[in-house]
Formats: structure tokens, C-alpha cells, sequence
């Protein structure tokens, strides 16, 4: 067991944290047996597993593992002095009289046989188990219990025996039959183990009993407006299974769907050139190509983040590479639906058919597609569903994922396998060909926004070098459309122009912008704005000066963010409701990939955005719905 030396009392206002600063040893004794031997480089290699938590405003959990190899046959004494303190700074053990009563909310301990020199002076009082006694900054001298907010210890000393009274933690989940406790005068200090005798108070159940970690933190909010299911999802994974299927099933009705929703449409109408059994495959190779490329984004981003990545949902379009090959692809759907070429002028005879010949293939592909743009999007019930699937083991996670798959493709399937539905698109007609052409216009509508996004990420030359180059490739494919001598010499120059252009100025497409220069259009800090930048420790030194803090975690390629920014949060009321109440805004810009968003956001038990937050001192967070509700974020202002 490690010997540990006598920790610190480390105050946070009335309570406090029991530990070390600056460098700290810990001895661990290590019993080497007769029959050891050396290795053949004459080392003994000694390994270590740990974990432990870096306090400063906020404490961080981390972890690792290590190997000391230690000469067999060398010397350590020039570590002997650094150990022979340590030894000096660890409690003794104490050899007298313990003993512990529980009377209410309250444990008594005295404790007899101290040394002569700490009769009447006040101790340093350090219970050594976890959640049984109120951690208080400093134990008062007092000869009763006083019963105040902040609930203090108090000790006293009568005829050399001292006494500590201890507050009951409401944390507490544990009954136990011994109170270990370390004494402490100045560089003194005794472990002393006292039996306990009278009755517990009953335990309170715990709300977190049996949640993963990341769950808990979730539930240490406040949810309002909408999202108040989603953030109890949490309690259980049948729950949140539940909730990523209704998160699924509601991410049809956002705006970066619409795109694809004109695909499945179109395909639909035409329900008159397949038969029913056609209409189910292709309901159902649909569905596999959406549960299963949600499983396989799942599966990478948990991968990556066990490799050390600090990803959340929606990280492939924090990579400018992924922006420009979508806007690439859109660009051609769009031209195709508007006419501009016909996929049999443009690629061989077999390959232009493979669609009409295997429309079950193209229902799978039309699935992946729906996932590659409607993934950045967060619906209710998909955020605390998210937050809490990294926090499961891997199956249960790529669950949550699945289950996210199932409800986005369950309208189509819907449609392929219950006939009554099919019987509400419109039969077959002319329209098709108008409304076809018509849907070009939201396919290059995602371009736009695509190229928006990575202007953020790529500044201005980036997005201005895509849209040169999407330029040319709509004259390549609308060059491949023409018959005779004007389709080989259109098409030769529009191969060389494209050729060239993505020499001279393709690399800037891939070029991350550096976000100072660049400045980002979401962070905040323009001249006349309201809103700053997010940074760690910024929202905790607003708290400190006694400010109420809103938190928007944002991002480009969220168009669920764009929405809530351009109305609840641009509503004149709301913006008078943030001065009147003194609300310091932060705005947390995503679009970039930063390490330090993702953990504050998992802190919240979320791993996506939108995400709001209105902190206050003295109060959990309060989290609001992903579709921010403005009544329900004033009635919230209205309580500060």
C-alpha cells in the first residue's frame, strides 16, 4: 500500500479538498522474495497504474501507465534523504483510545493518548473515507455544535481526550463499522482508527447510483425546455436507446436534411416503376445504409478519442478535406437534378445503369449520403443521448448509434413497407420533371453552406479557391454533355483549367486558417457584439466577479445553431433580458476541432451542439433544449 504522507487541507470557500501541491513522494513498499532474478539487462522493472485529479478551478481526471527500472545490483542512496522526509511527513501510527458515536446528523470522536503538546490547541482533523463526514475548510474550536449553512466541524478538549464533531455528509452511501482519521499539529501528525458505535441515519438513495461518470455530470444540470427527457436519459440504457431513436426520428424534420429528403422523395414517386417487394429492399438497404454508417462514424470517433483525439459528434466537418469532397458531391446532385447533364452522358453506358438496374444499391447509398450531411446536426433527445454513449462500453455505445440510424431512416422505411403510406405520394407525371429541377436549388443550397463552413476553417482564400474549382467542374460535367467536335474540345479545356487550378490553388482549400487572423464569425469579440469568446477558466472567473454566465457552444456546420443564433438568440427581449440581469455571454466556437470545448462539453454530459448553458454562482448549470425556446430562456433570466 502506499504510505502517504499527511495531505493539505486545500480550501474552496467553505469546503475544502484533501491533498498535495507542488512535489509530493509516495512511498510504495516492495518485498523482493529469494528466489527474484534480474532480467538480463540487470534491471528490476517496477510498474505502476494510477490515476489522480488536477485541481485548480476545476479538477481533471487523469491517468497512465509506467515502468522504473531500477538497477539490481546499483545504489539509490542519493534518493535516501527525499525518502527519509517523507517518512519524517507520514502519519505515526497512534497507539491510544478511539472511538466514534453516531447521534443524528452527527459523528462524535474522541480520541485519548495524545501528546502532551497538542493538550488545547486546534488539530487538523483529516477523515480518511470518502463521503461520510462534510469535507469543511477548517474544523472550529468550539465547545457545542453550531448549527449553520455551511454546517462546521467543531472539537474541544476535556481532561486531555480531544473531540471532533463531524457533520453527516449527504453524499454519504456508506454505514461504516470504523472511522479512520488523521490528526495533524504543525509537522506532527497520527493515524488513529476509532470504532463506531449508535445508529445511521438512513442512506438517502442515490440519483447516480450505477451510472457511468460522464452520465453523472449530466445529471448534476438543470435541463429546460424541451430537452428535460433527454437529459434523464441518462438513468438507463434502454432509456437512452429510446431517446436516440426519437432524436433520429426528429433530425428528419432539420434543415441539413432537406437535401436528402429530396432524394428519398423523388425515388418514391416514381413507386409505380417497382413493385412492392422492390419498394421493401429498398426501404430496408436504405435503413443498413444509414444504421450502418452512423455505427461506423461512431465506432471512428470512439476509436480516435481512445487513441487521446478530443473529438465529439460531428468532427469529420472540423477536416477541410471532408467540406470541399461534400460541396463537390452536392454540386454535381444539384447540376444533375437541374438538368445540366444526365449521368449516361458522363460516365460508360453499364456504370450510368447500375442505378436503374440496382436501385437497391442506390437506396444503400442514399442512406450513407443521408448520414454524411445530417451527422453535424444535433435534435432534441440526441445530445445528453450522445454525452452519454461515450461514457458506455463500446456495444453499448455503437447501440446508441444504431438506435440514432433507426429513427432517422424509419419515415422511408415506413413508406417502403406499410402501403397505406405509399398511397399518400402523388402518382407519377409530369410534375416530376419540374419538381426534379426544383430540388437543385436546395442540393446547391448545402453548397453554399458547405463553402461557408470552410471559410471558417480555410479564411477566405480557401473558400474562394473551392468555389473556382466548383466552378470549373461544372463546365467539365456540363462540357461532357455536348455531342460531336464541340464535346472533345469543350471537355480538353476544361480538364486543363481544372488540372491547373488545383495545382495553383487547391492547397488552399486544405490549408487550416489561422483563427486569429482569420477571425472566427461564430467565437464572438466583433466590435459592437455582446458576445465573447469562450475560453477555459473564463466562465469561472466571471462567477467569481459575481456575474451570471450564458454559454452558446456553437459551431459553422451546425445549421440547428445558425437557427437558434439568428432568432431567439438575436431577439431584441432576450439581449435586454442578458444587460437588465448583468449576463456575461460567451460564445464556444466548434467549427474548428479544440480539445478544451470538447471536455467542457463533456463535462455537461454532451458531445455534440448546440448546446446552452446558463451558469450562476451557487447552482448546477441549467442546460436548455438544442431548439432554444425563447419563454423558457427569459423565464430562466427571470430567476437571476
Amino acid at each position: 500500500e502506499i504510505v502517504w504522507p499527511t495531505p493539505r487541507r486545500l480550501a474552496i470557500g467553505n469546503l475544502a479538498n484533501f491533498g498535495y501541491e507542488d512535489t509530493v513522494l509516495l512511498p510504495v513498499p516492495l518485498t523482493i522474495g529469494k528466489a527474484f532474478k534480474p532480467s538480463a539487462n540487470g534491471m528490476l522493472d517496477i510498474g505502476l497504474a494510477a490515476n489522480w485529479l488536477v485541481c485548480r478551478q476545476e479538477c481533471i481526471p487523469q491517468e497512465g501507465s509506467f515502468v522504473l527500472q531500477v538497477p539490481a545490483k546499483g545504489s539509490t542512496a542519493a534518493q535516501g534523504a527525499d525518502f527519509e522526509a517523507s517518512s519524517k511527513a507520514s502519519p505515526q501510527v497512534h497507539t491510544g483510545d478511539a472511538q466514534a458515536k453516531v447521534n443524528g446528523e452527527t459523528l462524535t470522536v474522541s480520541i485519548s493518548g495524545l501528546p502532551a503538546g497538542w493538550n488545547g490547541r486546534a488539530l487538523q482533523a483529516f477523515p480518511e473515507t470518502p463521503n461520510v463526514v462534510e469535507p469543511v475548510s477548517a474544523p472550529q474550536t468550539s465547545d457545542a455544535l453550531t448549527t449553520t449553512a455551511q454546517k462546521p466541524s467543531t472539537q474541544e478538549w476535556n481532561n486531555g481526550v480531544w473531540t471532533g464533531r463531524f457533520v453527516l455528509s449527504a453524499q454519504r452511501e456508506t454505514a461504516p463499522k470504523i472511522f479512520p482519521v488523521v490528526l495533524a499539529l504543525d509537522t506532527q501528525s497520527l493515524h488513529s482508527v476509532a470504532t463506531v458505535s449508535g445508529t445511521w441515519p438512513a442512506l438517502a438513495s442515490s440519483p447516480n447510483a450505477g451510472i457511468a461518470p460522464a452520465a453523472a455530470s449530466a445529471q448534476a444540470t438543470t435541463v429546460i425546455g424541451g430537452s428535460s427527457g433527454s437529459n434523464t436519459v441518462s438513468a438507463s440504457w434502454g432509456m437512452a436507446l429510446l431517446a436516440a431513436l426519437l432524436g433520429g426520428l426528429i433530425l428528419n424534420l432539420m434543415p441539413c436534411v432537406l437535401p436528402v429528403l429530396a432524394i428519398k422523395v423523388l425515388a418514391f414517386s416514381r413507386h409505380g416503376e417497382h413493385s412492392r417487394a422492390s419498394h421493401r429492399a429498398q426501404g430496408i438497404a436504405y435503413t443498413l445504409g444509414v444504421v450502418l454508417s452512423f455505427v461506423a462514424l461512431g465506432a471512428l470517433m470512439l476509436g480516435l478519442r481512445a487513441s487521446g483525439e478530443q473529438l465529439g459528434w460531428g468532427f469529420h466537418l472540423q477536416s477541410p478535406a471532408v467540406l470541399a469532397v461534400l460541396a463537390t458531391l452536392f454540386t454535381l446532385l444539384g447540376l444533375n437534378l437541374a438538368g445540366v447533364f444526365e449521368i449516361g452522358s458522363v460516365l460508360p453506358h453499364r456504370v450510368a445503369c447500375m442505378q436503374a438496374r440496382h436501385p437497391v444499391i442506390d437506396a444503400f447509398l442514399s442512406g450513407v449520403l443521408a448520414v454524411a450531411i445530417a451527422s453535424p446536426c444535433t435534435a432534441p433527445f440526441m445530445g445528453a443521448s450522445l454525452g452519454y454513449a461515450i461514457s458506455l462500453p463500446g456495444y453499448q455505445a455503437l447501440g446508441i448509434f444504431a438506435a440514432l440510424g433507426v429513427g432517422l431512416a424509419l419515415p422511408f422505411l415506413l413508406v417502403a413497407w406499410v402501403p397505406t403510406v405509399g398511397k399518400w405520394l402523388p402518382r407519377p407525371g409530369a410534375w416530376m420533371d419540374t419538381f426534379r429541377r426544383f430540388m437543385a436549388f436546395p442540393m446547391l443550397a448545402t453548397v453554399v453552406w458547405l463553402v461557408w463552413v470552410l471559410g471558417h476553417l480555410s479564411g477566405v482564400d480557401g473558400a474562394g479557391a473551392l468555389l473556382a474549382l466548383l466552378l470549373c467542374l461544372s463546365l467539365l460535367v456540363w462540357s461532357l454533355n455536348l455531342t460531336g467536335r464541340s464535346r472533345t474540345v469543350f471537355a480538353t479545356i476544361s480538364v486543363a483549367i481544372l488540372l491547373v487550378l488545383t495545382g495553383a490553388i487547391g492547397p488552399l482549400v486544405l490549408k487550416m486558417d489561422d483563427p486569429v487572423a482569420g477571425g472566427s464569425l461564430l467565437a464572438g469579440g466583433q466590435s459592437g457584439s455582446p458576445w465573447q469568446a469562450w475560453a477555459p477558466g473564463k466562465v469561472e472567473a466571471e462567477l467569481a466577479a459575481g456575474h451570471p454566465v450564458f454559454v452558446d457552444f456553437t459551431a459553422a456546420w451546425c445549421i440547428t445553431c445558425q437557427y437558434n443564433k439568428k432568432t431567439t438568440l438575436g431577439s431584441a427581449d432576450v439581449l435586454a433580458d442578458m444587460r437588465s440581469h448583468n449576463v456575461t455571454l460567451l460564445r464556444a466556437d466548434w467549427t474548428r476541432r479544440d480539445p478544451a470545448i470538447t471536455v467542457a462539453l463533456e463535462a455537461l454530459g454532451r458531445s455534440g451542439v448546440p448546446v446552452y448553458v446558463l451558469h450562476q454562482n451557487g447552482k448546477p448549470p441549467v442546460v436548455f433544449s438544442e431548439i432554444l425556446d425563447k419563454q423558457a430562456l427569459r423565464s430562466a433570466l427571470a430567476t437571476l
